[in-house]
């Protein structure tokens, strides 16, 4: 079994809210920005494409089989897409070695997807692993844990493989593992509205986040080309204008007040433009861009259509 680390396997994480002082919530939601500006500024070409529904899904199921904190599949998403994309670009960017050459029943680009694919489950556990380590809340998966659990799947794997494969990850991306994801963008966010608004119930809005943010995930792809034909006003957005939005999908400070205003949405409709209002003077997010994302959203929650302009 995985060490147990502050919480047990069958608890949930159960967060205070109203418990932080103005000047800390302050701090953090400005690092919080300052991040997402920086991670916005210095997007590869490749963001995204390592963020496909079912790749998504394998990491939380991955996550709930072994009893992790939700937060845990989240970060675990963001440490493979950059390990992922870096440690291509760093492939293809090195001389391609010899026996490799165009000559060959293979190039270069077949051999790399051959290798990355007899193991791409492991890297995929391995950054589940690392993800589990930076969770106060969550039990550490140690080797042990993995190499039962890949058994389990099919796969025979020693340990020292699995400790070779993190090492390589944690050296790809100079140690830095530990970038805010979209859960922690919502529970700060949540912590301020509950600073700032009181009548807002924080504490049951959280638990009704989590599962529009699950969903909002897992549905990214749908969700998102739907919000980029609501603000163009196009049925065929042109390239153009794809690239420009690549911004917006990336943007997790977005995701973290649409999310909760989804959930305000579903949780006391009442309130929700008082929620919003609230979230746009938070964030500097306007109101119109809150208010599309909500309504894309509950849009693919409900199958609805949604009318977009020609």
């Amino acid at each position: 079994m995985a060490k147990r680390f502050l919480s047990s396997p069958s608890q949930s994480k159960s967060l205070k809210f109203g418990n932080s002082s103005f000047e800390m919530l302050s701090d953090f939601l400005i690092n919080l920005n300052n991040k997402n500006k920086d991670k916005l500024n210095s997007l590869s070409k490749h963001s995204g494409d390592f963020k496909d529904k079912r790749l998504i899904e394998c990491i939380f199921l991955i996550t709930e089989d072994l009893r992790l904190d939700p937060l845990v599949g989240y970060q675990a998403v963001d440490i493979l897409e950059r390990f992922m994309i870096k440690h291509l670009e760093d492939l293809f960017t090195t001389p391609t070695p010899q026996g490799a050459s165009a000559g060959q029943p293979k190039n270069y680009e077949d051999l790399v997807f051959d290798k990355l694919t007899e193991k791409f489950t492991l890297i995929v556990l391995s950054c589940v692993q690392l993800a589990s380590k930076l969770s106060l809340h969550s039990e550490i998966v140690d080797n042990n844990t993995a190499v039962q659990f890949l058994h389990s799947m099919g796969h025979s794997v020693s340990k020292q493989t699995l400790l070779s494969l993190e090492l390589m990850i944690l050296k790809t991306l100079d140690f830095r593992i530990n970038a805010p994801n979209p859960l922690t963008y919502v529970e700060i966010i949540l912590e301020v509205l509950d600073h700032n608004e009181s009548s807002i119930s924080v504490e049951q809005m959280h638990h009704l986040c989590q599962h529009v943010l699950q969903f909002t995930y897992l549905q990214r792809t749908a969700i998102y080309e739907s919000l980029l034909m609501t603000t163009t006003q196009c049925l065929s957005p042109c390239k153009e204008q794809r690239d420009t939005f690549v911004t917006v999908v990336e943007d997790c400070m977005l995701l973290g007040v649409g999310v909760i205003a989804v959930a305000a949405y579903i949780f006391n409709i009442s309130k929700w433009e008082q929620v919003v209002e609230e979230l746009s003077l938070i964030t500097g997010i306007s109101q119109k861009s809150i208010s599309d994302f909500t309504h894309v959203t509950l849009m693919h929650i409900t199958k609805t259509s949604y009318p977009v302009t020609t």
